[in-house]
């Protein structure tokens, strides 16, 4: 489980995202829904979800990860003192096995930093199993069970997003360890984006009941197919409070066949374009009649939506015929695309709909958090530093048009830990002076004012 707080007291649980087709999205009309019918008598409200039940729970399954955490007092480490102790830490959840051989697809946070993992199925076989990816941007790991010799149920990955706000959904997992539990509900909402959860997510909302447990669990449509798995919930008590939200499909499956065709990695294409919001005021400013899409306030040179023809002012209203509203919203819609796709980027323009093709691409620049210079005098010694670039940055959970050099590494006891610097920490000033190069970090050896980037917040300090 994973906690912060959010803005109206609430407490964030980790409880625990297809190509869709064309519309005239950049005309603010949308994909017609399809057919949808409630109870209409008494014999069709005793109706049971048994059989969806029968389909999908084999496939669901419980996950123990067992974790040795070093424990030490940061005080007497940096004199060189102290003794670290270990504790062994456990955590439970759920997943769902998606290829019959055993590849199983859970919450990074479920198993992240496991050196041991233990996969319960529904009929109580038991395995052992690995990580072949772990994804922590979408909080989504994909797992092998060793020792699998026959072929294991599974669970259709269904990344059509058919769904609609209203749709009857399962969610099957395994809450506060007491075993497989299935909560049935509705979606109560689709493309949340501003949840604190993730900058690159957009989420399935459902009022199903999801507790901690549930994290890596199924959720599940009346077809019987997994549409998302279920990460996080909103409540204040730390159990359902029946805000509860999923990966969507799309996202689980990218990062399934990332895992699958061997990648170490999910490597996330971009636009190369950044904006915020339409609102009101500035839907007012447009002439448009309602506030809708994203306005571009930055383009990338070269990058693929400048190549695409995409310019600042525009507003983008969709991509691949999917709504967009914020800057989340099109990170995620662009992530579940391989790189080197071509989508569809519907946008206005001066009030005119056009409709624009680009090749999105993974982002430019070195991601390797090995990278860097380290510094070995003065009072930044035990840094690792690098000049940024979008790969960077985007691994490191920053911006990707951040300019700047950033702290990628700082040594245990080094004069930098001190400081108490971060890996992801943008160096923004020395002295007043913008940082342009890791050379100006090196050259700092005495009583030197700093201004670091940290999560959006600017922080000042001397270093001596």
């Amino acid at each position: 489980m994973k906690s912060s707080t959010v803005a109206i007291a609430s407490v964030l649980l980790l409880a625990a995202c297809g190509n869709a087709n064309e519309t005239k999205a950049q005309d603010g009309v949308f994909a017609e829904p399809t057919t949808r019918s409630v109870p209409t008598d008494a014999l069709a409200m005793k109706s049971s979800f048994a059989p969806v039940v029968r389909q999908a729970a084999p496939a669901v399954v419980n996950i123990s990860a067992r974790s040795v955490q070093r424990v030490s007092d940061p005080f007497f480490e940096m004199f060189g003192g102290g003794m670290p102790r270990q504790r062994v830490a456990e955590s439970a959840g759920s997943g769902v096995i998606v290829r019959s051989d055993g590849i199983v697809v859970t919450n990074n946070h479920v198993i992240e930093n496991a050196q041991q993992i233990r996969v319960v199925l529904n009929d109580r076989r038991e395995f052992p199993a690995r990580v072949i990816l772990a994804d922590a941007r979408s909080d989504i790991a994909v797992l092998q069970l060793e020792g699998v010799t026959d072929q294991l149920p599974v669970l259709a990955v269904d990344d059509r997003e058919e769904q609609q706000v209203g749709d009857l959904v399962l969610a099957i997992g395994n809450p506060f360890g007491v075993g497989q539990t299935v909560t049935n509900g509705i979606i109560s909402a689709l493309n949340r984006t501003e949840t604190g959860i993730s900058d690159s997510g957009s989420f399935i909302q459902t009022d199903a009941a999801i507790n901690p447990g549930n994290s890596g669990g199924a959720l599940v449509d009346m077809d019987g197919d997994l549409i998302g798995i279920n990460t996080a919930i909103f409540s204040r008590s730390g159990s359902s409070a029946g805000v509860g939200f999923a990966v969507p499909a799309a996202m689980v499956k990218r990062v399934i066949d990332s895992a699958i065709g061997g990648a170490t990695a999910v490597v996330r294409p971009w636009l190369g374009v950044k904006g915020e919001s339409v609102r009101a005021d500035i839907a007012r400013s447009l002439g448009l009649e309602r506030p809708q899409g994203l306005i571009v306030t930055e383009v990338y040179v070269g990058g693929p939506g400048a190549r695409a023809g995409i310019q600042e002012g525009d507003v983008i209203t969709a991509v691949s015929g999917q709504e967009i509203n914020d800057q989340s919203g099109l990170n995620f819609r662009v992530g579940t695309h391989n790189p080197n796709e071509t989508v569809r980027v519907s946008i206005l323009r001066d009030g005119r709909p056009m409709t624009l093709d680009a090749r999105v691409q993974a982002l430019p620049g070195n991601a390797d958090l090995e990278q860097g210079v380290i510094i070995a005098r003065g009072p930044l010694t035990g840094l690792k530093v690098a000049s940024l670039t979008p790969a960077l940055a985007d691994r490191l959970g920053g911006d990707p048009f951040a300019r700047g050099v950033m702290i990628t590494q700082v040594a245990r006891g080094s004069n930098a830990y001190r400081y108490r610097f971060q890996p992801g920490d943008l160096i923004r000033d020395i002295n007043g002076r913008s940082v342009t190069s890791v050379e100006m970090v090196e050259r700092v050896t005495g009583p030197t004012q700093l201004t670091i980037e940290r999560q959006g917040r600017r922080i000042q300090g001397t270093v001596r």
